[in-house]
């Protein structure tokens, strides 16, 4: 059993209370636009963390981190990157890779819209946790935990707080 943190798009911003929501996870994932190495520091030292850059990320994050993460874990496929799309409209540079090996989940980040979505064509559940920082469109600041255990997802729970 494994218990992940997610979020995205915390553009060099983490609220303390994230911190907080996190304290139960084993590992931390972020989908993108980090913002600062400062803040993937702060949530490295904090939990195990994988990350993908994106498209705001300088060129210290795209050193640290890939464009795509791809791996198993409790028996689960996962794909993460930044800009991916979604069921139906996935992005170009994800969409060869999903039809050909899909992953049991599709994490991305980039529309600062929290969305947990399944695609029953091809049976995968599609995430992406919105967004975490203080910039952006959004106004509400979103990020994720959930249980990975024996190929399922289980107990996903939001933490929504007002962006000031």
């Amino acid at each position: 059993m494994k218990r992940i943190g997610l979020l995205s798009d915390t553009h060099g911003f983490l609220d303390e209370e994230y911190f907080d929501f996190f304290k139960a996870v084993d590992e931390i994932w972020h989908a993108g636009d980090i913002g600062t190495n400062e803040t993937a520091d702060r949530l490295q030292a904090f939990k195990p963390l994988r990350a993908v850059f994106g498209n705001i990320d300088d060129h210290i994050i795209r050193s640290r981190f890939p464009e795509q993460q791809k791996f198993e874990i409790e028996g689960m496929k996962i794909l993460m990157t930044h800009i991916g799309g979604y069921p139906g409209r996935y992005a170009p540079s994800v969409k060869q890779e999903i039809f050909k090996n899909p992953p049991d989940i599709f994490i991305s980040g980039h529309s600062h819209i929290l969305k947990v979505m399944p695609d029953k064509h091809l049976k995968i559940l599609h995430i992406n946790p919105g967004a975490a920082g203080n910039r952006g469109i959004h106004k509400v600041k979103t990020v994720l935990r959930f249980v990975l255990n024996n190929n399922k997802i289980s107990d996903l729970e939001i933490l929504e707080k007002s962006r000031k």
